[in-house]
């Protein structure tokens, strides 16, 4: 296929760190820590690692391949391809990153609102952390600061935009990737010092057996989280590996995203369950509900053990909400990436009209999940929050129906040879081919279809299979 005048990365390892970017975000966070402190600690781990290294590069190379092979976003790949029929599916792909965009800046604006605070605790002396679980839930339910908040996050956001690949998205990931990096790594050292860490680490490393009551539960558990973690299924990969430069080896450059992903994710770990654990020894509750999912851990837990750490607290705290916005803006930029070029390449638009109109959207519909705890409280589809009702729509079922058709459309409709051609480009990596074409036909599509029954088990608690 013929090269256009299309935006490209400057060279590969621009790519990965992009791509990685994308990959390391809120999940890896605060999803998997709980996960590995849930599911046996060493053992969820290793069922982690391999499961990036089968599952989640299968699909993150045909994403990737799909995107460099076509030129094109998730919404024209499919007819660039020569199947029209299967346009239906880069519309679903594309609706995905459009309803988590504006919810997902709803919690960059919390993040914020956090690192603003940290900053005055630590240059006004302001106290406003004292009581972590009563400063959140006065900020959620607040008239208009969560809005606020979020509109401040999505500018700068959008500010990327419009610089552009290059000039926007690979210079500010050039430089908030090497310090999210470094803070994670730091902290993480500190974090081993303190008194009784060792307790946190043995119990985060250590294979716990007795914590695995189902070994499928952690199957489940490890390969949604693998899942999510490595931006698949949003149009994301598609639309990164469009700009890139053919020279440039697809397999290897997913090697790299999946290893730096998964190192911030084993990372993250080291730092927050040692932390949570002497938390939890030193205050006498239980280090299994201190350590929990979700908003809670970030927002609430944390405060409260870093507030119990002295002097120190406030600057650790600083530290790390500095880190997790890093990791909030670079997935919420490669999510406004994958709609703008979406928008773009559909209607032929000019970057800055796509990017205004797709902010536009973040702001009118995260306003809803925004205000959801809050003056709209009331609105609950099907009894969710707004924020859970959007985010369990779409990463628990759209999300895994369209990675399951991507598997069908490469295996049984494009043909596998097609990926595995524009992987082969200049000789590069050839000795996974018939590892690529059995995971892509059959196992993948199976895989992925275990995560969407999975995720509906949990979210509506049936059986015993709900992770």
């Amino acid at each position: 296929m013929k090269e256009t005048n299309r935006a490209s990365w400057s060279g590969q390892l621009a790519f990965v760190l992009a791509a990685a970017a994308s990959a390391i975000g809120l999940g890896n966070l605060w999803r998997f820590p709980y996960l590995a402190a849930k599911y046996g600690g060493g053992v969820f781990i290793a069922a982690y690692l391999i499961l990036s290294l089968t599952l989640g590069f299968t699909l993150l190379i045909t994403e990737i391949a799909l995107g460099r092979y076509s030129r094109q976003s998730q919404i024209t790949v499919f007819g660039k391809l020569g199947h029209k029929k299967w346009n239906f599916l880069g519309v679903l792909a594309t609706i995905v990153p459009l309803v988590i965009l504006p919810y997902y800046n709803v919690i960059g604006g919390w993040v914020v609102k956090y690192f603003v605070a940290y900053v005055k605790c630590i240059f006004c002396s302001a106290d406003t952390l004292s009581d972590p679980n009563a400063f959140f839930a006065s900020f959620i339910t607040a008239p208009w600061e969560p809005f606020v908040y979020m509109v401040i996050f999505s500018l700068v956001v959008s500010f990327v935009i419009l610089l552009g690949v290059k000039n926007g998205i690979e210079k500010s990931n050039l430089v908030m990737m090497p310090i999210l990096f470094l803070m994670a790594v730091g902290i993480a050292i500190y974090v081993a010092t303190l008194p009784n860490a060792s307790v946190g680490i043995k119990y985060y490393l250590i294979p716990d057996f007795s914590n695995c009551d189902n070994f499928g539960k952690v199957i489940l558990g490890a390969m949604g989280q693998m899942f999510y973690s490595l931006s698949l299924a949003m149009g994301i990969m598609i639309t990164y590996g469009s700009y890139m430069k053919r020279r440039n080896s697809i397999p290897s450059a997913s090697v790299r995203i999946v290893a730096a992903d998964t190192f911030v994710a084993v990372l993250s770990g080291f730092i927050i369950i040692p932390v949570v654990v002497i938390f939890a020894a030193n205050s006498g509750v239980n280090g299994k509900v201190a350590i929990e999912a979700g908003p809670g851990l970030m927002f609430e837990t944390l405060p409260k053990v870093f507030s119990s750490l002295g002097v120190a607290g406030p600057y650790l705290g600083l530290i790390f909400f500095t880190l997790v916005l890093f990791a909030a803006l670079t997935s919420s930029i490669s999510m406004t990436e994958a709609c703008v070029a979406a928008i773009g390449d559909y209607f032929k638009t000019k970057r800055k009209s796509s990017t205004f109109a797709i902010t536009l959207w973040a702001l009118l519909l995260g306003s809803v999940s925004a205000f959801g705890y809050g003056r709209w409280e009331s609105f609950k589809p099907f009894g969710m929050p707004a924020l859970d009702f959007f985010d369990f729509s779409m990463n628990s079922i759209l999300m895994p129906i369209v990675a399951a058709l991507t598997c069908y459309f490469v295996g049984w409709v494009l043909s596998p040879k097609r990926i595995l051609a524009e992987c082969h480009r200049h000789g590069g990596a050839t000795g996974f081919k018939y590892f690529y074409i059995v995971m892509v036909k059959f196992i993948a599509p199976l895989l992925v279809i275990a995560i969407l029954i999975s995720e509906v088990c949990r979210a509506f608690k049936i059986g015993g299979w709900s992770i």
